[in-house]
Formats: structure tokens, C-alpha cells, sequence
């Protein structure tokens, strides 16, 4: 990737949107192996009005939709058969481990790699970083559709 990939063009990849999209930017991907993404945490998100209200915290299950959504941008990006649009659907989640809460302000750094590809099944590692911290890590199985 010669540079790095903006909202539009990952709309182009994801048929995710608004409120659900939780990708903000691609900062680099390299076909076959790794992305790595970007997500600003705003007091903005809609989810932060219940999770929780006086202490807002970003919901676990949500860092893992974001590395997943990463994951996804890359899988398109390295199997054939996909291409944009092509809906991915979660399969599995193993060794999912939270180590430290995101809140607003903080810029979630999405590093996912390929472990595994065959057929329509892909397997994928991620984590997800604040400041050099890694705050969540999943292995993740995705399908894709077609």
C-alpha cells in the first residue's frame, strides 16, 4: 500500500457504516500479512450514553468488531474470490483477552495478521494497542460470502 487508505476507501471495502463502522483509517497493509488500522475513541460514540454514564468505557465486544473490521479490509484485500463489498462473517473467537479499558481520547491502533488461509476460511490474529499498550487481543475465523 503506497498510502494510507481514508474513510472513503475503506467504505469502498467494509459495508459497514455509521454507527457500526469503527475503522477510521488504514496506516498500513501489506497483502497476505498484516494491517494495521486506526480508531479514534470520541465521547461521540453512541454506545458511550449506557457504558456507562459518569465512567464511559469502551464495550469490549467492540474492540473486537473494530479488529475484525481491520481484519476484513485485509482479507478482501488478500483473497481473490473477495472483492469490495464482499460481506465477512465471524466464525470463531479464541484466546479474546482484555487488559486494559479505552475510553474517549484514547486512538486505538488495530495490528491484525493473517495465521491462516483456505478456501473461504480465513484465520486472523489481532490485537489492539493505546499508547504502545496492548488493551485487547482476539484470534479470530471469518467466512466470507460468494
Amino acid at each position: 500500500m503506497d498510502q494510507p487508505m481514508d474513510i472513503r476507501a475503506i467504505m469502498k471495502h467494509l459495508p459497514h457504516r455509521y454507527p457500526f463502522l469503527l475503522v477510521d483509517r488504514i496506516l498500513e497493509l501489506v497483502v497476505d500479512q498484516k494491517v494495521i488500522a486506526l480508531k479514534n475513541v470520541t465521547i461521540n460514540e453512541p454506545f458511550f450514553q449506557g457504558h456507562f454514564p459518569g465512567a464511559p468505557i469502551m464495550p469490549g465486544v467492540l474492540i473486537v468488531e473494530a479488529l475484525a473490521q481491520a481484519g476484513g479490509v485485509l482479507a478482501i484485500k488478500s483473497i481473490p474470490q473477495c472483492n469490495e463489498g464482499t460481506l465477512m462473517y465471524f466464525m470463531g473467537l479464541d484466546q479474546v483477552k482484555f487488559r486494559k479499558p479505552v475510553v474517549p481520547g484514547d486512538q486505538l491502533i488495530l495490528e491484525v495478521q493473517i495465521v491462516k488461509k483456505r478456501g473461504k476460511v480465513i484465520k486472523l490474529s489481532g490485537t489492539a494497542k493505546v499508547d504502545d499498550q496492548v488493551v485487547a487481543e482476539a484470534d479470530l475465523m471469518a467466512t466470507f460470502e460468494g
